[in-house]
């Protein structure tokens, strides 16, 4: 396992070759004869070596394809010994580190490794369990800004034309969310941020990079940047990363939550008011969501693009009210009913080898319909309290569905696995029809409920609106078995009957309802 990536880069002039000396210091001693990192086969290794230090122990390995295999001989760490592979090795990358010119000719390069793209230019453990700290050493033109994750620790001339930076990543984060960016970027300053909700209890610095011909549009949306660090710090917990950066970047994504350094399209910023805070909402959740609590396999990737989704919508609902809120949630659910994906395979799916093709409907819309639908279920306050003590548990580490289920599960004080299993690790959503019937004698209404064979039966907290004879409407809750079909004596007595009964009517559940 990698305690820390330190990867020294020079970066060129020109075109697209990049020389790399990535170094790997290893937490503890291989228990294994052979300790293999990825890297594509555009890399070309140079050598390999031992030693942490300056002094260069030449180490045996085996280049295949995608990988290095770097093998560990009897005696090659002393007792007690800080353990370091080195790897030198240079190339054009084909992904990964997405070098071009802009339209004014300028050369730049990002970072763009999700999800399993840093392999294309890190020699890495390319896997988002093989989490750890990272520093990028890059020496890179003058007239080149560097951002990177973490903090800039140090800068220095070298030479006339050349100077390197230091950025230094203290946090444990995943290999997607290693990157660097280098280009002709301007700097505007938002300040220290979210004061006292740092993991140090101190302020949040930010700032946004951007190309120096879009300066008339900043800071925009971004000036809210702080306000939703704060709001998400209180709900969940203190922001975890050192900084956090905004830059307008290449990317193949909308925004790249990259751990303190989020990147966004370069469109966005070309035009005033493209970038929304919805999407900066969504990519800040993701420090939390993604970054620092890290699902453990790709099946589990709702845990970062539901709880992306959520967030955005309960950050709408704080900045623009609840009608904000169930407009996206609306959204969400629509998305969802109109998805092949959704019907045909579980929001955890197992069985899909690409996570690329993980990035859909399922995870994002769906998951965050479902942590809409477990708040409405336990309230708010078990709610966000579970969700406080799953972040704690986890924070700067991996988790799995599981461990957000008993997180929940202890905040609520009751079992949920029926929860889980029917929402997530079932396709599809509840299909019912409803028909009702007022007995005269006893003035109680009767629902009868159908539900539909193609996804099974659902245990639901049903929401109804009884209008009565006179036209007013009342609204109450009811509990439905995962059965096929039952009927519920709904509560309270009335001298005539109702005009109407109505199941869902704000549409808050992840069902189609039909009323006769």
């Amino acid at each position: 396992m990698v305690e820390r990536y330190t990867y020294r880069l020079q970066l060129p002039e020109s075109g697209k070759r990049i020389v790399i000396e990535a170094m790997a210091r290893l937490a503890e001693k291989p228990t294994a004869d052979t300790v293999v990192f990825d890297l594509d086969d555009a890399m070309r290794v140079g050598s390999v070596t031992f030693t942490c230090e300056d002094r260069y122990v030449s180490a045996p390995y085996v280049r295949t394809s995608g990988q290095i295999k770097v093998v560990i001989p009897h005696g090659a760490f002393d007792p007690g010994e800080t353990m370091c592979i080195r790897i030198f090795y240079d190339g054009e990358p084909t992904d990964g580190l997405m070098i071009a010119t802009d339209a004014k000719g300028r050369w730049q390069a990002f970072g763009d490794n999700f999800p399993n793209r840093a392999r294309h230019w890190l020699a890495s453990m390319d896997h988002p369990s093989r989490k750890a700290r990272v520093t990028f050493e890059v020496s890179a033109p003058v007239d080149r800004t560097v951002v990177a994750n973490g903090q800039l620790v140090a800068s220095w001339p070298v030479g006339a034309q050349r100077r390197m930076m230091v950025w230094r990543e203290d946090r444990p984060i995943p290999t997607y969310g290693m990157v660097i960016a280098a280009g002709s970027l301007e700097m505007h300053d938002l300040g220290r941020t979210a004061c006292g909700f740092a993991e140090d209890r101190g302020c949040v610095p930010q700032a946004v990079w951007y190309a120096p011909e879009v300066m008339p549009f900043m800071p925009g949306e971004f000036s809210r940047a702080g306000e939703i660090v704060e709001f998400f710090a209180r709900t969940i917990g203190a922001y975890p990363y050192e900084k956090l950066g905004h830059v307008q970047s290449t990317t193949r994504y909308g925004g790249m939550e990259n751990p303190s350094a989020i990147f966004y399209f370069d469109r966005g910023f070309r035009q005033k008011g493209g970038i929304s805070d919805d999407l900066i909402a969504h990519e800040t959740a993701h420090q939390w969501f993604g970054d620092a609590v890290t699902e453990r396999e790709w099946a589990h990737v709702w845990l970062s693009e539901g709880f992306a989704t959520f967030f955005a919508a309960l950050w709408a609902q704080h900045a623009h009210g609840d009608s904000a809120y169930e407009a996206q949630m609306a959204e969400n659910r629509d998305a969802v009913l109109r998805a092949a994906i959704v019907a045909s395979r579980a929001v955890i799916d197992s069985v899909e080898p690409d996570p690329n093709r993980l990035l859909n409907e399922n995870s994002y819309q769906k998951g965050g319909f479902v942590l809409r639908m477990l708040r409405d279920e336990l309230g708010d306050s078990a709610f966000f309290r579970g969700l406080r003590r799953y972040y704690a548990a986890h924070r700067h580490g991996n988790a799995m569905t599981q461990d957000l289920q008993l997180a929940m599960q202890g905040t609520a004080e009751r079992e949920l696995g029926w929860f889980f299993d029917q929402w997530l690790r079932r396709p599809g959503w509840a299909e019912l029809s409803t028909t009702w019937s007022w007995d005269r004698a006893t003035g109680r209404v009767t629902l009868r409920v159908e539900q539909g064979a193609r996804f099974g039966a659902y245990r639901l907290s049903l929401p109804l609106e009884i209008v009565d004879a006179f036209g007013t409407p009342a609204r109450l809750t009811v509990h439905i078995n995962a059965q096929a079909s039952q009927s519920v004596m709904l509560p309270g007595v009335s001298r005539t009957a109702p005009a109407s009964v109505h199941c869902d009517p704000d549409h808050t559940l992840l069902a189609v309802c039909a009323t006769k």
